[in-house]
């Protein structure tokens, strides 16, 4: 499966005549080699050149991880001196005789710290943006990838499942945050959590990433919860929004906008749909309801081993879905200093549509 990445990246590559790909610690480095490391002050990087076995720069100390590699490597370790760390990086391009060719990145993971050892390795080399060609390897998930990210979406529903009794009056967003992360860490999911849960209410759900305070729980609130578990290097992400007491009736009349447009985006993806069409399915219920300017943020974004990535599901976005491209739709609105609401699932598209991998009721619930 790895191999056959890296093939169908090479590939990609030569189309675009970019002489070898650069990956830091990350997603896309686990995704084409099956290896872990986590960003640190010792870079880790992957060379992919087509025709040739990928090479992987990194620190001594993590050697051991190599036996785990799910493709054939060539590696070049560094020791502890920085001042030796230079020499590897330019022994692995020369190696790899680049001449003048470009060198591509991902600019939103790459960081200055890797580029500054590549580019003073060899100074011929220029170095561009490729995230395009593993964003439409990444994009399209086969089926251990989305069973992986099924379980992920089982994992936090159990554990809002777990949490939603814990929640009272006079409680903190905080301690309620708190609780909700020891519950996905006992449903299972992987210690290292997909992002901190928002657990937001009253005026603070009015902000979409607010992030969890000491404001205690009020009847009258509108209760935001935005979390996801992690598993198997694939993650979830979900959102519902509870009623805390008895709350106006026009929080009940913005949950229900909401909700209907969360049904429009998720029964408007299929192949051949644009990213585009399914904003504009959930925007223009919200816009009819008259909340049009209080929904201000796209209406969903590609998921998979990362939280945000590829296939972005924004108003501008022309980019067409494939059966197996995994985002969310999450519409919301926020009244600012009052009060806000937002429903999130995680939609795998399929052959003839869109299939939501999240069941939590979406109907308005009061908690406590």
């Amino acid at each position: 499966m790895h191999r056959e990445r890296l093939q169908r990246l090479s590939t990609g590559m030569e189309h675009q005549k970019i002489a070898a790909m650069a990956f830091n610690s990350g997603p896309s480095l686990t995704y084409l080699t099956g290896l872990h490391f986590h960003l640190m002050e010792r870079p880790v990087v992957l060379l992919v050149t087509p025709g040739k076995q990928a090479v992987l720069i990194l620190p001594e100390l993590e050697q051991g991880k190599l036996d785990q590699a799910a493709c054939g490597l060539t590696a070049m370790t560094y020791p502890e001196n920085p001042d030796n760390w230079s020499t590897v990086f330019r022994q692995a391009l020369d190696g790899l005789k680049l001449g003048k060719g470009r060198i591509g990145v991902e600019p939103r993971q790459f960081r200055l710290l890797e580029y500054n050892y590549l580019f003073s390795a060899n100074d011929n080399v220029s170095i561009t943006d490729g995230s395009n060609l593993i964003a439409s390897l990444r994009s399209v998930k086969d089926h251990g990838e989305i069973e992986a990210m099924k379980q992920a979406v089982t994992i936090a529903q159990e554990a809002l499942k777990a949490t939603l009794p814990l929640a009272r009056i006079g409680m903190s967003e905080k301690d309620l945050a708190n609780e909700l992360v020891i519950q996905l860490l006992r449903q299972g999911s992987d210690p290292a959590l997909p992002f901190s849960p928002i657990v937001s209410a009253g005026p603070n759900a009015a902000k979409p990433h607010a992030k969890p305070s000491e404001r205690k729980l009020s009847v009258g609130d509108l209760l935001i919860i935005d979390w996801g578990a992690s598993c198997r290097n694939y993650v979830s992400d979900l959102t519902r929004t509870f009623a805390v007491g008895e709350v106006e009736p026009e929080y009940h009349r913005i949950h229900n906008t909401a909700q209907m447009a969360n049904r429009a985006g998720r029964e408007a993806g299929k192949p051949g749909v644009a990213c585009k069409m399914i904003d504009h399915a959930a925007r223009v219920v919200i816009e009819s309801a008259g909340y049009g300017d209080q929904f201000t943020h796209r209406t969903g974004h590609g998921i998979g081993m990362e939280c945000h990535e590829d296939p972005y599901i924004r108003g501008d976005n022309e980019e067409i879905l494939e059966a197996g491209m995994a985002y969310t739709v999450e519409p919301g609105i926020y009244l600012g200093g009052r009060n806000g609401v937002r429903i999130e699932d995680t939609v795998v598209v399929t052959a003839a549509g869109a299939q939501s991998l999240s069941d939590l009721p979406r109907e308005l619930v009061t908690i406590c």
